[in-house]
This record gives structure tokens, C-alpha cells and sequence, in this order.
């Protein structure tokens, strides 16, 4: 497992409570503090977590950096069923 924070794209300085972890398994994540906020699977589905992927204008900011849209687009690919959102946070996320 490989975790890294996330650095600023105006300063390029690591950014507190911001990290993206890569685990063995070619998955990629985005945790905001303690909450993960997105999984990215190593065959292509996006997993966003229900109660927390727009929590904050903060973990907002970093997810957008993180999936590379805005927020109108995730709404989008949420609503047509392209992300999936499920609880990332009270369960094994395998």
C-alpha cells in the first residue's frame, strides 16, 4: 500500500488531511481526513461514498482534483449510474 497527500496546484505544497492511496490490488483512492471519499477500481468502476463525496467545499475541491471533472459532471455520472455510490466508510472495501 502506498499512500501520498495531495499537494496544491496553485503552490504545489502537500495539502493537510488530503491523501490518495494506492493499494496492492491496482485500486487508487481519495480520503479527505478519515472518510474515504472515492474508490477507484483497477478495472475501471468509480466508487464514490454516499454520505461523504460532497461533504465539504473542501473534499470537494481535492475529489474534483482527484477525478479530474467538476462537481456538475460527477452529479452527471452519478445520475446516469457511471459512478456508483455505496458506503465506502462502515464496511470492508474489498
Amino acid at each position: 500500500m502506498n499512500v501520498r497527500q495531495m499537494t496544491s496546484p496553485r503552490s504545489h505544497n502537500a495539502v493537510a488531511n488530503q491523501f490518495i492511496i494506492n493499494d496492492n490490488n491496482g485500486n487508487q483512492y481519495f480520503q479527505s481526513y478519515r472518510s474515504l471519499i472515492v474508490k477507484k477500481c483497477a478495472d475501471g468502476r468509480i466508487f464514490l461514498d454516499e454520505n461523504t463525496w460532497d461533504y465539504s467545499r473542501t473534499t470537494g475541491k481535492y475529489r474534483n482534483e482527484f477525478l479530474g471533472e467538476n462537481t456538475a459532471e460527477t452529479r452527471k455520472k452519478i445520475k446516469s449510474g457511471e459512478y456508483i455510490l455505496t458506503d465506502l466508510n462502515s464496511k470492508a472495501v474489498a
